[in-house]
């Protein structure tokens, strides 16, 4: 006679087989979690000014809630992968969404500005566990070549698409709900995503070496880096000193660790750099022009926090189709072609968002920041296909772990300029931001002369 346990054990074996795998559900699965996570990095800035009218902080405040999030996402992103790998994805996947939903809930509920700021450090954290793991998770999904790669660009599309709408969103929910609204939303998604996870193949563990001492080492020295920016005074010269003793000590580490974190070879290959590089101006014009802008809309000129998100509406519209032509242009006529458009195209609407001053209309501000939202839409998708290729198969997942998070890093330290710069006085600093992006601009752009052409690449 079968004792409770044997039925128990034939019951779930029973169960497992009704829930096979399904690559479109886990496809549906990484696609929403990655969706969250990107989103979150941009949803937040049109909120800003509800955020500190209710919990105070001034503008170093408010650029803590951003940076907060998007530096703990660019420092653990370096090791991420790994732990992806030893957890297995599926796991690390559903650790980190669970992680991410909660804190969301803690942001939502926030008493204080100090709450909100310790409660987007987690959510970053959890989104560099997220990351990794949702695009393992499609890798494992699909063994055809052809299936993974249209399943991989859905998933990066998903990405961009929901960056793009952060600021859209954010102020949709702002005006709805308030403030509080644009993580609560976090909730929902982020049960359904946990819900289709189901239905995603259970990962393998892998061994991969970890560099906690540099991971450590750049946490550290990211930390008080952005601190030193934003906070300024005497503690930020002090933390100016702990951010050059963190960096000498975390290439230190990296030269001599067996298996860095950042294995400075290789930048020692030319695209490689230059990938990083423009990558790096990239996320500083468009993270720190939303920032400002969202800002611009609210304070300088008045409007409401669902007007300020419609503001970003035409940008926002075209950056999914113009990543889909970017990589169509790049199989055509070679990636350097794409990304020298886009960056000339962004250099361009930099340049005449110098002119704007508190009484342009609006329309016409929203109308110029589409040049900068297609210029980079433009760029991204073929830099980080060259540098894909630019590497060894077996380092394509450190080569794109690096570019990830240096483009976090470059967002994060942009936003901490560009919010220090336009505390001094709101228009004068943010003509300098943009004046500084379009400087970046002009030098990536040059220097992508150098890549190789069609032929080449």
């Amino acid at each position: 006679m079968p004792t409770d346990e044997t039925l128990m054990d034939h019951q779930l074996t029973k169960d497992s087989a009704e829930l096979k795998p399904s690559p479109a559900l886990t496809l549906a699965a990484a696609l929403l979690g990655f969706a969250l996570i990107t989103l979150d990095a941009s949803v937040v800035n049109v909120a800003l000014p509800s955020i500190g009218s209710v919990l105070g902080g001034g503008m170093s405040g408010l650029q803590w809630v951003v940076d907060a999030y998007t530096l703990a996402f660019a420092a653990l992103m370096l090791s991420t992968g790994a732990f992806a790998d030893r957890a297995g994805a599926s796991r690390a996947y559903g650790i980190g969404i669970t992680v991410f939903t909660l804190a969301s809930a803690a942001c939502g509920l926030a008493p204080t500005l100090p709450a909100l700021i310790g409660a987007r450090v987690v959510q970053g954290v959890a989104a560099a566990v997220v990351l990794p793991a949702s695009l393992a998770l499609v890798r494992q999904a699909y063994d055809d070549p052809a299936r993974r790669a249209r399943a991989v660009a859905v998933w990066a599309a998903g990405g961009s698409v929901a960056v793009a709408l952060g600021p859209v969103a954010g102020g949709a929910l702002t005006a709805a709900w308030d403030w509080r609204g644009i993580f609560f939303v976090n909730l929902p998604l982020g049960a359904v995503a946990l819900a289709l996870l189901v239905r995603a193949p259970r990962s393998p563990r892998r061994p991969a070496p970890l560099d906690l001492p540099g991971q450590v080492a750049a946490a550290v020295t990211l930390a008080s880096l952005t601190f030193a920016v934003i906070e300024g005074g005497s503690m930020g010269w002090v933390a100016w000193g702990v951010a050059i003793a963190a960096a000498v000590a975390f290439a230190r580490i990296e030269l001599r660790h067996p298996h860095p974190v950042v294995p400075f070879g290789l930048f020692r290959n030319l695209t490689v750099s230059v990938a990083v590089a423009v990558g790096a101006a990239c996320s500083v014009a468009f993270y720190g022009s939303v920032f400002v802008f969202s800002l611009f809309f609210q304070q300088v000129q008045g409007r409401s926090a669902l007007y300020a998100g419609l503001m970003f509406l035409p940008m926002s519209a075209l950056i999914g189709a113009t990543n889909l032509l970017s990589g169509k242009l790049a199989g055509r006529y070679g990636a350097r072609l794409p990304m020298l458009v886009g960056q000339g195209l962004a250099l361009v609407g930099l340049l005449l968002l110098l002119y704007v001053d508190e009484t342009t209309p609006p329309a016409l501000v929203a109308a110029l920041l589409v040049p900068l939202a297609l210029g980079c839409a433009l760029t991204v998708p073929p830099l980080t296909t060259l540098m894909m290729e630019a590497v060894p198969a077996e380092r394509a997942g450190l080569a794109a772990g690096v570019l990830n998070a240096a483009r976090q890093v470059a967002g994060g330290l942009g936003i901490a300029v560009f919010g220090a710069l336009v505390a001094g006085g709101f228009v004068a600093g943010m003509r300098l931001s943009l004046a500084i992006s379009a400087a970046l601009f002009a030098v990536t752009w040059l220097v992508s002369f150098r890549l190789a052409g069609p032929a080449s690449s």
